[in-house]
């Protein structure tokens, strides 16, 4: 057991493995006995792999820049040889992996020791993370609030101290939101920045990229660092980046043109707490020297929440369909879960057309919204409408469940669509989280940044965007908020 684990962040354990002054397996040994102490209360680890971290702890540690750290895996999208991707889904459960993904390649190559997988909600598609299959996850700050979805389990364990990073996925906000609501930093590189194959061509349409969670800005800038770059295939290849972001997080940003607005893109309400922790931001922006403008790109919360709805939904039919066929048996709704069924259920309702005039609204829209950028440096917002609300808060009622469930015997997504579900979920759905998807569809960098704190002791993050490909900004931003306004030595109570 080491006793000052707490007191490291990545980096620095790897530092002390690299010196010799700590072992590997001691920093195994010590995150197993966290995971076993606070997991029970939170339920963010859903598949441990201790045997198996033991055993390459026990071996000479990589030149990797995170050589002998434990590290979870968010248990959707990252394949792992040998190991069962759930997706948040019963039928995946017992379908072991053939090989690793690319990006688990690249995290092996940076030297982190698999440690187990984390709860996410099923196919991550939820700002939630409570799946049918596994039960809901919890946030450390307090077990009552969802720690955000989908990457929820990562989040939670990384904010309870069982590991110093965790992966991530981010198709609407879902590295941004759960690291909001646990008081992490949480980077969404732009789109095709980290590799998505070989398994799978593009996740949500290229909505969705993977990346970590962190308590340092510093981790995240290594881990970009060695996992950047194109694979074999991957549609949206960036021009190559032949600099650092670890350095760069060291580096002062300059006087930036920052855009700041807390007035929601898709939803309609913004909470007090919420209000104030902007406010406060705003001010520290102005302290350190930005030149800070109250503006926004404009963007049709109704046409734009409706368009990329119409994509998802299509998504989760797709998903859905392939899921039933790898497992040998027809789609019944009760082997998924009634929020993904029923979306499902309104994609196989929405017509080919439909699709593609929802996909080439987005596109046109995202046009609108990077000409934005031309003007301004970063926007400024923030990450949630709210503070983390209550396990449950966000589910569907039980009449809708039992709707569904119906609906999906008789394949009536017709009667769902003409009921207007699919408005009612938009707006329920974005009120909670009414910016963050709207930078997945442009595909710029963003980040959710811990500089708040409610009243009651709960996390409020910030919400930073920079022009696409322009993570470098970003990150020198980023240590420059950490420098002013530390938060690593905030912690929950558990």
């Amino acid at each position: 057991m080491f006793a000052d684990y707490l007191n490291y962040d990545a980096l620095g354990l790897a530092e002390l493995v690299r010196r010799k002054e700590v072992s590997a397996l001691e920093l195994v040994e010590t995150a197993i006995a966290r995971v076993e102490r606070d997991n029970p209360k939170l339920n963010a680890v859903v598949r441990p792999m201790f045997d198996a971290a033991r055993r390459q702890a026990a071996e000479p540690a990589g030149e990797g820049p995170f050589a002998g750290v434990p590290f979870l895996v968010k248990d959707l999208l990252a394949q792992i040889e040998g190991v069962p991707t759930s997706n948040g889904n019963r039928l995946w459960e017992g379908v072991p992996a053939s090989g690793d993904s690319e990006l688990v390649s690249r995290w092996r190559k940076a030297g982190v020791i698999f440690l187990g997988k984390t709860n996410t909600p099923e196919f991550g598609l939820t700002p939630y993370t409570e799946p049918e299959v596994f039960g809901p996850c919890r946030n450390p700050w307090d077990p009552s609030l969802t720690p955000g979805g989908s990457s929820g389990g990562s989040a939670a364990a990384v904010a309870a101290g069982m590991v110093p990073m965790a992966s991530g996925g981010d198709g609407g906000g879902s590295i941004r939101i759960p690291a909001s609501a646990c008081g992490l930093f949480g980077m969404k590189p732009t789109r095709g920045r980290t590799p998505a194959g070989p398994f799978i061509g593009e996740a949500w349409s290229g909505f969705a990229g993977e990346h970590v969670l962190t308590r340092s800005v510093r981790d995240s800038a290594a881990m970009l660092d060695a996992t950047h770059g194109p694979d074999i295939g991957t549609p949206h290849p960036l021009p190559a980046y032949s600099g650092s972001w670890l350095a760069a997080v060291g580096r002062q940003p300059g006087r930036l043109r920052i855009a700041v607005s807390d007035a929601p893109m898709l939803g309609r309400e913004v909470a007090p707490e919420v209000k104030a922790a902007f406010t406060e931001t705003v001010r520290l922006l102005e302290e350190l020297g930005h030149e800070v403008v109250e503006a926004a790109p404009a963007v049709d919360r109704t046409a734009f929440s409706m368009a990329f709805l119409t994509v998802l939904a299509a998504e989760l039919r797709a998903d859905i369909a392939f899921t039933a066929e790898t497992a040998g048996v027809k789609i019944r709704p009760e082997d998924y879960d009634p929020s993904s069924f029923g979306l499902a259920l309104l994609g196989q309702a929405f017509s080919a057309a439909e699709l593609a005039a929802a996909m080439r609204y987005l596109k046109l829209a995202a046009r609108s919204i990077l000409g934005f950028f031309e003007t301004h440096d970063v926007l400024m917002t923030p990450v949630l409408s709210s503070l983390p609300v209550k396990i449950g808060a966000l589910q569907p009622k039980p009449i809708e469940k039992k709707l569904i469930r119906v609906m999906g015997h008789i394949r009536g997504g017709w009667l769902l669509k003409k009921l207007g579900i699919a408005e009612q979920l938009a707006a329920e759905t974005f009120g909670f989280i009414p910016w963050t998807p709207v930078f997945n569809v442009t595909g710029q960098p963003a980040m959710s940044v811990p500089l708040c704190w409610s009243p009651e002791g709960l996390p409020v993050g910030m919400h930073f965007v920079g022009r696409f490909a322009d993570e470098e900004t970003l990150f020198r931003l980023a240590g420059q908020l950490e420098q002013a306004r530390p938060w690593r030595d905030k912690r929950p109570n558990l």
